[in-house]
């Protein structure tokens, strides 16, 4: 085997290492999505509905703090993971939700109204 084949085997076998531990470390991400695992209620944010955006697939929500995203409490405009979701709250309704991080975009992926 000459320097050349050495070279380019050593890269592939790196870059196979590096693809194999990337899929490892997003193993767990999605898996509330995938019916898995459900965010528990400890770990639900409390929020106001503000206002609703029906067409942009957004909400704004004065919220507490988002833990799993080390966010202060405050109020902002977040994206929803499905738009029928909007459906289900109103403006003033008090809800418990949870986000995470969808494509760079903090997401609500679910909630319920707080009782």
């Amino acid at each position: 085997m000459n320097a050349f084949s050495k070279l380019t085997l050593a890269l592939v076998m790196t870059a196979a290492s590096a693809i194999a531990c990337a899929q490892d470390s997003h193993a767990g991400h999605g898996a509330a999505a995938a019916g898995q695992e459900a965010p528990a209620a400890a770990d639900l944010t409390d929020g106001e509905v503000k206002k609703i955006d029906k067409e942009a697939g957004k909400i704004t929500l004065r919220h507490g703090e988002i833990k799993n995203l080390n966010m202060a409490g405050m109020t902002m405009v977040l994206r929803v993971k499905d738009a029928a979701m909007l459906d289900q709250v109103q403006v003033g309704d008090r809800i418990r939700f949870a986000a995470e991080r969808v494509n760079g975009a903090v997401t609500v992926v679910q909630w319920e109204k707080a009782q």
